[in-house]
Parts: C-alpha cells; sequence; structure tokens
C-alpha cells in the first residue's frame, strides 16, 4: 500500500487537506484511528467564521482585529489575515461541495453573532455545524477516489535523513504494525482536551496522540500552555452547550438567578466567571426559558434533543445546569502556516500551532482554520509529491515499534489503566485547569511524572491480538502523559497571565513574554523549554555565526 500523499485525520482539516491533494492520477489516502464519522471537527455545533463579501474590507479587517485581539499577542498577523482573506472562497467552496447553510426569505446565508465578535459573521447549519461539514467532504472524498485506512493507529513518522518517507502505525484488527510509504504526510490529528478526562467536551480517545509522534520524531511544540475551557458544557455528561445558545439570547445564571456575566464574552473570562460562581458554592444553569420554543427547535435542535435525552430537562422551560470542560487546544507543533522543519510533512488543524488562534481562539474560528490551513496543506502535499520520488523507509523504527508493541502483550499486569487514565483527567482538571499556581503545577508534574513511569509496566490483560482495545488505550495514555508533561512545563514556564492561562500567583500580563514557549523532548522524559526567539534575532545569530566562520 504505497500513496502519493497520505493525511491522516478525518476532520475538516484533514478532509479538504486530501481533497485538496488529490489529482486524477494520483493516489491519496486517508487514515482514521477509529471510523472515519469521529471528530471534533463533527462535533463542533456553532458554526464558522467568514466575511462573505471579499471586498468588504471593513467587515474583513474587523475580522482580523478580532482574532488577533483574542490572541493576546501571540498571534501571527500573515497566518490570520491569511485565514480571514480565504474564508469567503472556502464558503462558497464548501456550498459548491453541497454544504447547506442556513439561510434567510432572500436566499443568501445568515449569519449569527460569536463572543469576541464586532460583527455577526459566523455562518451556521442549525447547531450541527461541524457535523453536516465533514459529511459533505466525506462524500466528496469518496467521490474523488480517496481512500479511508480505518482503524489505524498512527504510532510514528518515518523519515529518510531529513524528509519524511511514509506512516508507521498499529492495525487496530490484528495489532500489526504496518509501513505505509508515501512521497507527502499531511497530519490533521487533532488536539488534545481529551487527555482532561471526565471533564472535557473532547472523545476520550483525543489524547495528542500525532503530538506525541511529532515529539519523538524531533519537532517542537508551541503554546501547549494554552487550553481553552468552554465555559457551558452539561455539568451531567460534559455534552457541548453550544456557543450558539448564547447567540440566540440565552442568560447564563447562578442558584439565586442571579446574572452575572456578559454571555457574549470571550471563553476564558466567561469560564473563569462560572468557576468562582461554583467556587462560592453556587450551581450555574443556562436560561433559554425566554427564547420561543420555536426558535430552539430550529436553531438549537441538537441541544434541545441532548439535553432532554442525558438529562430530561425541556430548556424551553427548564433551566440546565452546565460547568466549564477542556474543549480546544491553542498549542500544538510549531509551523510556518502549515510546513515544519521535515521536508514533505505538512500539520494542520487542531494540532497544529500556526498562530491563528495565539492565547486564546476566537469563536467559530477553529472550522475556518481547519478548512483553510487544511486546504494550503494539501496543495503543498501535493506539490511536493509531484517534484519527488518515494525515499527509503528506515526498517529499524518499525523493529522498534514492533518490539513495543510485543512488550505490552508479554507479562500480566495488576496496575487499572482505565483509572490511570481518570486520575489523569482529574489532575489536570484541578491543578492545572481554569485557575493554575506555581504550587498546583509542582503537584500536577510529580504526579504526571510519577503516572508517566508506572505506564511503562502496562501489559495486556488479554493477550488476544485481534481488536484489542486494551493496547491501544496503553499507547494512548503513555502519548497523553508524554503531551501532559509538556503542557505543565510550559505553564510554570509562562510566569503570567494571558489568554486562556490563567495564574492567580501571576495575575497579569507580562509584557516581556509576548512570545510562544517552545518545547522539545531531547530524551525520552527530558524536554529543552524556552521562550522563542523573534526572527530578527534568529537573523543577527545566523549572521554572527556565518561572519565568525567565514573568518
Amino acid at each position: 500500500m504505497v500513496y502519493d500523499v497520505i493525511v491522516v485525520g478525518s476532520g475538516i482539516a484533514g478532509l479538504m487537506a486530501a481533497i485538496e491533494a488529490k489529482t486524477e492520477q494520483n493516489k491519496v489516502a486517508i487514515i482514521c484511528k477509529t471510523n472515519i464519522f469521529k471528530s471534533n471537527s463533527s462535533m463542533a455545533s456553532g458554526g464558522i467564521n467568514a466575511v462573505l463579501d471579499p471586498n468588504d474590507t471593513q467587515a474583513l479587517n474587523a475580522h482580523i482585529q478580532d482574532t488577533l485581539k483574542s490572541a493576546k499577542g501571540l498571534g501571527n498577523k500573515k497566518a490570520i489575515t491569511y485565514m480571514c482573506t480565504q474564508a469567503s472562497s472556502i464558503i462558497q467552496k464548501l456550498e459548491k461541495y453541497g454544504v447547506d447553510f442556513h439561510k434567510n426569505e432572500e436566499g443568501t446565508i445568515t449569519q449569527r453573532s460569536f463572543g469576541g465578535s464586532s460583527f455577526k459573521r459566523t455562518c451556521f447549519v442549525g447547531d450541527k455545524t461541524g457535523g453536516a461539514i465533514t459529511q459533505v467532504l466525506i462524500r466528496k472524498a469518496r467521490e474523488i477516489g480517496i481512500e479511508f485506512l480505518v482503524n489505524n493507529f498512527v504510532l510514528n513518522i518515518a523519515k529518510y535523513k531529513n524528509s519524511v518517507s511514509g506512516v508507521v502505525a498499529l492495525r487496530k484488527i490484528d495489532s500489526a504494525v504496518l509501513i505505509y510509504p508515501a512521497k507527502a504526510v499531511v497530519l490533521a490529528g487533532g488536539g488534545y482536551a481529551g487527555i482532561f478526562r471526565g471533564n472535557s467536551t473532547n472523545a476520550q480517545d483525543y489524547t495528542g496522540d500525532l503530538l506525541a509522534v511529532c515529539l519523538r520524531a524531533g519537532l517542537n511544540l508551541s503554546n501547549m500552555e494554552f487550553i481553552q475551557f468552554h465555559p457551558t458544557g452539561i455539568a451531567k455528561t460534559n455534552y457541548l452547550v453550544t456557543e450558539a445558545a448564547r447567540a440566540e439570547g440565552g442568560y447564563l445564571i447562578n442558584s439565586e438567578g442571579e446574572r452575572f456575566v456578559n454571555e457574549l464574552e470571550t471563553r476564558d473570562k466567561i469560564a473563569k466567571a462560572i468557576l468562582k460562581q461554583q467556587l462560592k458554592g453556587q450551581k450555574v444553569y443556562i436560561d433559554l426559558r425566554h427564547i420561543p420554543k420555536e426558535t430552539l427547535e430550529i436553531r438549537l435542535p441538537s441541544l434541545y434533543s441532548a439535553a432532554y435525552n442525558q438529562c430530561g430537562v425541556d430548556i424551553a422551560t427548564e433551566l440546565l445546569e452546565i460547568k466549564p470542560v477542556a474543549h480546544y487546544t491553542m498549542g500544538g507543533v510549531d509551523v510556518d502556516m502549515t510546513s515544519c522543519s521535515i521536508k514533505g510533512l505538512y500539520i494542520c488543524g487542531e494540532m497544529a500551532s500556526n498562530g491563528v488562534h495565539g492565547a486564546n481562539r476566537l469563536g467559530g474560528n477553529s472550522l475556518l482554520d481547519g478548512a483553510v490551513l487544511g486546504e494550503l496543506a494539501g496543495a503543498k502535499a501535493k506539490a511536493h509529491s509531484l517534484k519527488t520520488h518515494f525515499l527509503p523507509v528506515d526498517y529499524n523504527i518499525v523493529i522498534k515499534d514492533i518490539q513495543a508493541i510485543d512488550k505490552i502483550f508479554e507479562s500480566d499486569c495488576s496496575k487499572n489503566f482505565n483509572a490511570i487514565r481518570i486520575s489523569m483527567g482529574n489532575c489536570l482538571f484541578s491543578k492545572v485547569g481554569i485557575i493554575r499556581n506555581k504550587k498546583s503545577l509542582v503537584q500536577a508534574f510529580d504526579y504526571i511524572k510519577y503516572l508517566r513511569r508506572e505506564s511503562y509496566g502496562l501489559h495486556c490483560i488479554n493477550k488476544e491480538r485481534r481488536n484489542n482495545v486494551e493496547l491501544v488505550s496503553i499507547l494512548e495514555l503513555r502519548n497523553a502523559l508524554e503531551v501532559s508533561e509538556a503542557i505543565i512545563l510550559a505553564a510554570q514556564k509562562r510566569k503570567e497571565s494571558r489568554g486562556a492561562h490563567y495564574r492567580e500567583d501571576y495575575p497579569k500580563t507580562n509584557p516581556t513574554m509576548n512570545k510562544p514557549i517552545l518545547l522539545k523532548e531531547v530524551q525520552k522524559g527530558y524536554f529543552k523549554v524556552a521562550f522563542a526567539q523573534s526572527k530578527f534575532l534568529d537573523f543577527l545569530k545566523k549572521t554572527f555565526t556565518n561572519k565568525i566562520n567565514h573568518n
């Protein structure tokens, strides 16, 4: 199984990349850890931002400025400008593919307000926008001949010198380790908020696997401390109460019926306000009772159904208890738009730290980021694959992965990996969550370090290799713990409060820290952590070094 381009991930970024990379002659495949419909994109409900008229410079500049403002000094203006200016053409492309955005009586796309936005610019399909877009893109991908390799768990990237040569993956059906050679690879595996197990809107298998893969490949992670806690998850089930519920006029009230925050503030401010109410002993609810039932059924059908089916609450007449939950991660692999230091490897979507979100993502920009930068990654992968040949595969990497899998099947184990996952999630939420401090971060790091050591003593109780869920769970846990260490180290390094990162011992923003934190795992369990240098300083350093070498 040899492909010109392999894309890992079936969310909006991966699908857009694969579609853009496909030609009539080449072979393109999408690798999925589970089934093709399971992605964070498919669960994104609120909408996708876009200025629909590309000639409306006032609205376009407002979108750019709102995004930069939300990024809190860590936004990349070049990437943000590209994303915002491409938005109108992306919406047109999605409509052409078959996405049925909500329209008004005149037949033009309806747009709603989202928190932190100065204009109504969020296009939507009810409250299931992400699911509607991904279903259309999956159909398009199938129509043009893209292959889907489902139930493949990516273990590592195969490299030849400093170029990608393929992907090493575990085939879950029989626990076989396979190599998929490729001329170009796009990683679009989503974020890592699922490591906050029990306190996240993400599926529990969103454990940052590909970030751990990139660390092992020698790449840098960036902005890992910035984790967006969505202010409104259903308290009982963690189900996302879309921001569209507040955009449609929903109130946030405490146990005494008091509104305590502007519901259309940025997510970090609302999440902190809710947490403070909870610390006072108050419960927090979303109140939609003043909105006509017909409006709720048309504009928020998924929420209306979920609230009743999960909690027995009729949101037209009853309050729905909510809580903040880990939702989106601004950190990821350090990239320039979509490119990294490995030739032929491109990274996009939530797992990429490209500067479009900075310290705090603007609501409605995640699907846009995935669509726009996914399209760009696919175009670059296609161009690279057309000018290169298949490169050799270092089978020593494959052998090491086979030996690691065999070792997990060996011996017996008395440890409960599920209990470790839950402990990890609770530790991260309580100590590395919405509010952090030096003490909590030290405690979290010591505990996560301990759990990481314990994870290498885990073995499968069930020795059957066919569809062994224990094997994948152990691998996910190890990746999650590796990523958790990176998060905590970055949070310790950033001795200030900025965007989604709030330290009560450093409550103010420090202008001298107005740059990303980069992390590199120099060997297993040992990270190099440093603030990124400016490009100007890099230029001076290179110039100085060249002069010395020349002399």
